[in-house]
């Protein structure tokens, strides 16, 4: 638990809410511990863009484990491995360099992403009808662990489905969030009626045939998407050294309540 699933910065201590989840041994099989695990995940994400944050938590393993099945340029050497085995246990991690060697390689991983292309990407690693074998792929609403909701929604990455990609609707915002102008932590505030999201699978479960149709090649994408996408992101992960300077993506409250009305849940 403290040293995998929900690693904090005390390595392989465990936060005093996990032993609420940890009284009656009999009931651990009845929590979703891949979606707790997943929901504190997207937190310590979001922690760690706050400028005074220093590492990352969460269960890295699961973050590498994603880079490597996605994004081929970055894939270390692989062993073979039976159909039952964890997927994430067949990557040989390299080893890490430091000093100078550490700051050149970061620079040329910002460079490799930033040359990215439609081919460098594994869409559907999972294959066409890997949502078929596991319904909750498709589940979008929220996701929580003890006090950490986070919004989770599939269709965000169509084309993991082998469907093509739409401007997705607005996300479920919270009741209320209160971001200190220091420090890296945050507070988010939701509504009761969130608990009830995990329960309901049939009303969640996203219709992929409803939102949208299948790709022909595995980057299709609406037309419109790209410029929905560059004004909500950064296109680069360099900084620009030359030529006119980029625009800065919007932030939530930024964007037209007209807008999110367009794209509700």
């Amino acid at each position: 638990m403290g040293s995998t699933l929900f690693v904090d910065k005390s390595r392989d201590r465990l936060r005093p809410a996990i032993n609420l989840f940890l009284k009656d041994h009999r009931l651990l099989t009845d929590y979703a511990w891949g979606a707790g695990a997943l929901a504190y995940l997207y937190r310590q994400l979001g922690v760690a863009t706050r400028a005074g944050s220093k590492g990352l938590c969460g269960c890295l393993t699961l973050l590498q484990a994603w880079i490597y099945e996605y994004f081929r340029l970055f894939r270390p050497s692989q062993l073979p491995q039976s159909p039952d085995a964890p997927r994430a246990s067949s990557w040989i991690s390299p080893r890490l360099p430091g000093g100078d060697e550490a700051r050149r390689r970061l620079a040329r991983y910002r460079q490799l992403l930033d040359e990215l292309s439609a081919d460098d990407v594994t869409c559907t690693q999972y294959g066409r009808d890997g949502h078929t074998d596991i319904p909750r792929s498709l589940y979008t609403g929220l996701i929580r662990f003890s006090d950490i909701v986070e919004g989770y929604d599939p269709a965000r990455c169509l084309r993991q489905f082998g469907y093509r990609q739409i401007i997705p609707r607005a996300m479920t915002v919270p009741h209320e969030q209160y971001r200190p102008a220091s420090g890296s932590s945050y507070i988010v505030f939701w509504d009761p009626w969130v608990n009830q999201l995990w329960d309901n699978v049939a009303a969640r479960r996203l219709d992929l045939d409803f939102a949208s149709r299948p790709c022909v090649q595995p980057s299709d994408i609406v037309e419109e998407y790209v410029d929905w996408f560059l004004t909500r992101s950064h296109p680069r992960i360099t900084h620009p050294t030359d030529g006119e300077p980029q625009p800065r993506p919007l932030l939530v409250h930024q964007v037209s309540y007209d807008f999110l009305l367009l794209f509700q849940i």
